[in-house]
């Protein structure tokens, strides 16, 4: 989707003759409450599809036991993080996945906390969440940017951080999520977790580089803080548009030499209802941390940082494996994963 000289046309004035009505969304209740009913079951069998294809560790030397298999000890951290619960509390969930043979050993509860703590994890976490998004292939083409922080064992919320004195809060007490998001269905196709600190811009590339090799991008919706001509040459690069809005300072020869960044920029000027209407799909990003933070809570309970970061991912993709279930019921996917293996 190109922007042309001649598709410009002058904005039409709008008038307060017709009273404005609040725009609704209907809801698929029918398919929703059995996504809701079905969905721990659910998510257990897709979480076992997924962790089957992990390759397992070596044993760690001659003399000592075997190590329980990499998958099992993915399934089982990802699970617990799905229940909430202690890793006291679900051993008794894991004695059950034993005995329906989505595991073949039910770990210690110090075992979870001892594989958060791999360095090997945050990458194994990061291509199963990439490969979660590929039922949806199909469906997902048009995207949006956006990050969020959670609280590293600390009682004050995000909300506070970030519009709350900077002097007042350490940042470091926060681990900031950057994705990018399907708007259709709210799966996550790409994650980079930093410190409380990082800017939102330089992440903007590698997340829709990531997920233009699985999907077709049409759109890609993203705030100001992403506003920059290599971002919107990235995305049109990829056959699609970015929708980022303009700032107040913002001029057509602002980037120079950049015919892309001058096209939009009057784009935004003389349609700018219609401009806005695509950049307000970016509201399914903001949907999609409040669904992470409220099903599965927006403060990190591990101790040191590698493991904050991979319990971070793993609630990523618990709720992406949630989002696949509620389409499977609303939408009719088929949940297949590591189709392009077979």
């Amino acid at each position: 989707m190109y922007i042309q000289d001649e598709q410009i046309k002058p904005p039409v004035e709008e008038t307060d003759d017709q009273p404005k009505t609040r725009k609704t969304y209907p809801q698929n209740w029918q398919a929703y409450n059995r996504a809701q009913v079905n969905e721990k079951w659910r998510f257990i069998e897709l979480l076992y599809e997924l962790c089957k294809e992990i390759d397992n560790m070596p044993r760690k030397n001659i003399q000592g036991r075997n190590r329980i298999p990499l998958s099992d000890m993915v399934f089982s951290v990802v699970f617990k993080t799905y229940a909430g619960v202690s890793g006291r509390r679900f051993s008794s969930d894991l004695m059950e996945a034993k005995r329906r043979g989505f595991i073949t050993q039910a770990p210690h509860f110090n075992s979870l906390f001892n594989y958060l703590e791999m360095e090997d994890m945050s990458y194994i976490l990061k291509a199963l969440i990439r490969e979660s998004a590929s039922p949806l292939k199909a469906v997902e083409m048009d995207f949006a940017v956006d990050s969020s922080g959670f609280a590293k064992g600390t009682t004050v919320k995000w909300l506070h951080e970030k519009y709350s004195n900077p002097h007042i809060i350490d940042k470091k007490d926060w681990l900031k999520c950057h994705l990018i998001c399907g708007v259709l269905t709210n799966i996550i196709t790409s994650v980079e977790v930093t410190d409380g600190n990082a800017g939102d811009s330089p992440y903007f590339k590698p997340l829709v580089q990531r997920t233009a090799q699985d999907f077709q991008l049409n759109q890609v919706s993203a705030d100001k803080a992403y506003l920059s001509a290599e971002n919107f040459r990235l995305v049109a690069d990829r056959g699609g548009v970015a929708f980022i809005p303009f700032k107040e300072n913002s001029r057509p020869n602002h980037a120079t030499r950049d015919e892309l960044w001058r096209k939009m920029y009057y784009f935004f000027q003389m349609r700018r209802k219609e401009y806005m209407d695509y950049y307000h799909k970016r509201s399914n990003v903001e949907t999609v941390f409040s669904m992470i933070k409220g099903k599965f809570g927006e403060r990190l309970k591990s101790k040191t940082e590698k493991a904050q970061i991979n319990e971070l991912l793993c609630k990523v993709l618990c709720h992406n494996l949630c989002c696949v279930i509620h389409a499977m019921y609303e939408l009719g996917i088929e949940a297949e994963f590591y189709k392009r293996l077979a």
